[in-house]
């Protein structure tokens, strides 16, 4: 982050222009928008300007600005689309301590003016450090339809009722006040205007400050695989209302930072054969946060039902008596087959799929080999990593054919996403060449689709 976007009070503040023509009307009609005093010095300007300054939304001065009049300035705009005078201009302004901005000139300005939408006193600014600015007036037309023009009038009714609404304790008690008035009956009343939004606050303070304390409740919510665009709906929504975060180590940083910037975050990563928090530990976290009546998110990586020791935790929570519920995610499984163009059961191939761990908690874990020997057979190896040798000795030593597909994806769906096609007979090595240091998970009996052969490519030539 090159740019550290923050907000600047510039009420009653001087902000300096130099500039007549285009690039000065563009800038113009942002900074006519906030409530400082902005300063025009042109040699010749438009006539649209002018008529600002008959208005008396801006002084406009019609001659080349000089030092003194940069004294005391908050922000300069150097907009004369002249390369020599804005160079001149700007270093004006830089000696009387005034931070620049130079109209098209990102590598030589000390601050950018964002795309902005605009519903004061809600605004959001959007940046692309000057990499991509049609992607932020993209984004912004699509926020703006997303918004409704009503949302400043209930913002405003909202920020006059704030010192009512601290009669509500602070946190949670008071932003499930403010989250009603905003998405639930503030909406519903905005058609009618502002005495109307008054009154749903009057109302709703009357309801809040005669309702008791919600009971602290634990989301065990499954992160999905790692990309964030594979989070549900109801992940999201728990995230959002979350007072307590506790964190698999394979949660990814992308989802992680979705969580109310308030939130507690806990780290309670494991590693296999490394090291870990205890589970004892994990489940007295889930219910002492909860007791003190946090709304708690339990995020772990995948799917909570999938080799997540889910039953524990929630056993945990019954002997407390906090209160609990599950929101699945999308299993890592699924999205590496996915990736491979594959499906994990087809008809005359095989009718069931095994789910399994490489190793448990006294070590590798021991499977029906016999069984999975057999042809056709296809299962998902979780956790299998370190365990390729010794699921390769025992399948061969039972039957299986060392030529049957084997197919190891590391880190699945995410933008590091590698994946490994080999066999049986060659998965240690393979896997030792590769060097494979993120979550992989391994599917024994399926190779990647021939539509998917471009991913191996890179793969191949790496343990060539």
């Amino acid at each position: 982050m090159k740019h550290f976007p923050i907000y600047l009070s510039v009420t009653g503040q001087r902000i300096v222009l130099s500039g007549g023509g285009d690039a000065a009307m563009a800038k113009l009609r942002l900074l006519m928008k906030t409530e400082a005093a902005v300063h025009v010095y042109a040699a010749t300007a438009a006539d649209e300007i002018h008529d600002w300054a008959r208005d008396g939304r801006l002084v406009l001065t019609l001659r080349d600005v000089t030092s003194d009049d940069l004294q005391g300035a908050a922000l300069f705009y150097a907009a004369d689309e002249d390369d020599a005078k804005d160079a001149q201009t700007s270093a004006l302004a830089r000696d009387a301590g005034v931070l620049v901005n130079i109209v098209d000139n990102l590598q030589d300005s000390q601050f950018i003016t964002p795309a902005i939408v605009d519903r004061d006193p809600v605004t959001i600014a959007i940046g692309t450090e000057g990499a991509a600015p049609v992607l932020a007036r993209a984004i912004k037309a699509d926020l703006e339809a997303h918004l409704s023009p009503r949302l400043g009038m209930l913002a405003r009714v909202g920020k006059s009722f704030r010192k009512a609404a601290d009669a509500l304790p602070f946190g949670r008690r008071r932003r499930d006040f403010w989250a009603d008035y905003y998405f639930g009956k503030g909406p519903r009343v905005a058609n009618d205007g502002e005495a109307a939004a008054e009154q749903a606050l009057d109302e709703l303070l009357f309801q809040h400050l005669h309702t008791a304390d919600r009971a602290g409740h634990v989301a065990f919510v499954g992160a999905g695989p790692g990309d964030p665009e594979l989070l549900t709906l109801k992940a999201r929504k728990a995230l959002d209302e979350a007072d307590v975060v506790i964190y698999d180590r394979l949660v990814t940083p992308e989802i992680l930072e979705l969580a109310r910037r308030e939130a507690i975050m806990v780290d309670v990563g494991k590693t296999a054969f490394g090291p870990s928090t205890p589970q004892e530990k994990i489940n007295r976290l889930i219910v002492e946060h909860a007791r003190k009546g946090a709304q708690v998110v339990r995020l772990k990586s995948g799917d909570a039902t999938v080799f997540g020791r889910l039953d524990e935790e929630i056993d945990a929570c019954d002997d407390a008596h906090v209160g609990w519920h599950v929101v699945p995610g999308i299993t890592a499984a699924s999205a590496a087959v996915a990736s491979i163009g594959q499906s994990l059961t087809k008809r005359g191939r095989n009718t069931t799929v095994r789910f399994m761990t490489g190793h448990d908690m006294q070590g590798f874990a021991d499977h029906d080999w016999r069984t999975l020997a057999q042809s056709d057979q296809v299962a998902a190896i979780y956790m299998g990593k370190k365990a390729a040798r010794f699921i390769q000795g025992r399948l061969i030593m039972h039957g299986a054919d060392p030529a049957t597909p084997v197919t190891v994806i590391e880190n699945a769906s995410r933008a590091d996403q590698r994946v490994l096609a080999t066999t049986l007979s060659a998965l240690p090595n393979d896997m030792k060449h590769a060097a494979m240091s993120g979550p992989v998970l391994t599917f024994y009996g399926l190779a990647p689709r021939a539509a998917s052969a471009a991913l191996t490519t890179l793969q191949e030539q790496e343990l060539a």
